[in-house]
């Protein structure tokens, strides 16, 4: 397989991140990128044209690869090309030599680096990929004709933007993640379109191939639309258009899972410390998983029992009542962190993560006790860019490890999660005849029709026969 220098990796680590590409994601890109360069210079295609795009997803379509595979492979030679634009003006491209060791294929076999994932040389469809342009199948020369329409414009500034445009508005990362992905996903599929030039035609082909092609759920397309309705209005300042033709699905009425007290009771005894406190506050006072885990220090007011969860979900801050049975567990869990924080200070850490710039006005919060985490990693975390370990809270996949491990063991036949307790709490309150009004200010709920489907999960014990009060 061909060898990618340095120079060129780097450059194209540097796309990579520009792109918002995960970093995880990067030997992939890298990976499609030499296969690419190597599908090029087997069958002749000029590997810096756009006109070469199309027959090497047409060969990886031969190979049998995933949809997903193939808009990944797309993205990542659409940013090779955006590189090679950039260079082109430089003139400095270095030469592409073929004197790396075999790889393993993408499927884990092992076959020779000039060729594609699970290609043989007797294979008739490998035959037409290596027919010259005139000679290629009706299939391929549309394919080649689509890519003709492409102008492979840079999308980078527009990645910028709409980083911007989501930390402007206190947007949390994991939208940021979906957003960004999304309008990947339209970039790969417009294959690098001039993001000026898009139009609503390209959205409403877009949702319908979500929908035709790869059979996505109702929340997925949503989750779609409104990523792209929001790229459209804020970040390419036009408005959205009326999408004729596609007709956004509606989610069907979801009953939450919810646990018996019983079934907690068994779980919990199935989990090891820190996580059965983690799932005691999760149903003890229907926190969110991501809520519990970013509680600090000073969350905690033990003398009124009282715990601040801050930050919740749209930024807002609310009070739930600490259950008084694990107040005990509790304040272990507090003795033993100041003997954490303790010799985290001996070993001169630079202090626990804060958000936003609240260290640069805070100088000195990040080592103060009052702002550790309450469920702190388990390692420091090392910053190479400042050369300084902080602390982090617990991994969110460390707990739904944990909680998943713990429902096999308890064998609960039910779908639950660490949200599922969150479910459970608020079902155990309505069936104890709690007002819906306070259940949705324990809940961080905005609108009470969202607090209304916990209805569903619980046996209406309401009187229902039509009374006047005057008869009490």
């Amino acid at each position: 397989m061909l060898n990618l220098p340095s120079a060129l990796r780097t450059e194209f680590e540097t796309c990579l991140r520009n792109a918002a590409i995960p970093k995880p994601a990067y030997a992939a890109y890298t990976k499609w990128l030499r296969y690419y360069l190597d599908f090029c210079q087997k069958y002749h295609f000029p590997h810096a044209q756009t006109e070469s795009l199309p027959h090497f997803l047409h060969k990886l379509q031969e190979k049998k690869q995933t949809q997903a595979q193939q808009q990944q492979a797309s993205h990542a030679v659409s940013l090779y090309y955006e590189l090679m634009r950039v260079r082109d003006a430089r003139s400095d491209v270095p030469s592409l030599t073929k004197d790396d060791p075999p790889e393993k294929a993408l499927d884990g076999s092992s076959h020779r680096p000039d060729s594609l994932p699970s290609e043989t040389s007797a294979s008739p469809k490998a035959s037409s990929a290596g027919k010259a342009p005139d000679q290629l199948s009706p299939q391929t020369v549309s394919s080649s004709n689509d890519a003709k329409t492409s102008t492979g414009v840079s999308w980078i500034a527009v990645y910028t933007r709409l980083a911007n445009d989501i930390q402007v508005r206190h947007y949390s990362p994991k939208t940021l993640k979906a957003y960004t992905q999304w309008v990947r996903h339209l970039q790969t599929f417009t294959r690098s379109k001039d993001p000026a030039s898009l139009s609503s035609a390209d959205v409403r082909e877009f949702l319908t191939s979500l929908a035709v092609d790869r059979k996505v759920s109702a929340s997925t397309q949503n989750q779609a639309f409104n990523a792209l309705l929001f790229f459209y209005r804020h970040v390419l300042n036009k408005e959205f258009g009326k999408v004729e033709g596609v007709v956004r699905a509606k989610r069907k009425p979801y009953v939450p899972v919810v646990l018996s007290r019983e079934e907690i009771k068994a779980i919990l005894q199935q989990l090891p410390p820190p996580y059965d406190l983690v799932v005691k506050l999760l149903y003890g006072c229907g926190l969110r998983l991501s809520e519990c885990l970013q509680l600090r220090v000073q969350c905690f007011n033990f003398d009124a029992g009282v715990l601040t969860i801050h930050d919740g979900k749209g930024g807002k801050d609310r009070t739930v009542p600490l259950p008084e049975t694990i107040l005990p567990e509790l304040r272990a869990q507090l003795e033993s962190l100041k003997d954490l924080h303790q010799r985290d200070l001996e070993r001169n850490y630079a202090g626990v993560f804060l958000v936003n710039a609240l260290e640069k006005k805070y100088t000195r919060a990040a080592k103060e006790f009052i702002w550790q985490w309450f469920f702190p990693a388990k390692q420091l975390t090392y910053l190479q860019k400042t050369e300084e370990y902080r602390r982090y809270h617990l991994h969110a996949t460390h707990v739904q490890q944990a909680i998943k491990k713990a429902v096999g063991k308890a064998r609960i036949y039910k779908r639950a999660s660490a949200h599922t307790f969150r479910h459970s709490f608020a079902s155990h309150l309505l069936q104890a005849n709690y007002d819906i009004r306070t259940i949705q200010e324990l809940l961080g709920h905005s609108d009470v029709r969202t607090t209304m489907i916990y209805t569903h999960t619980v046996k209406s014990v309401t009187i229902k026969e039509a009374k006047s009060p005057l008869d009490f």
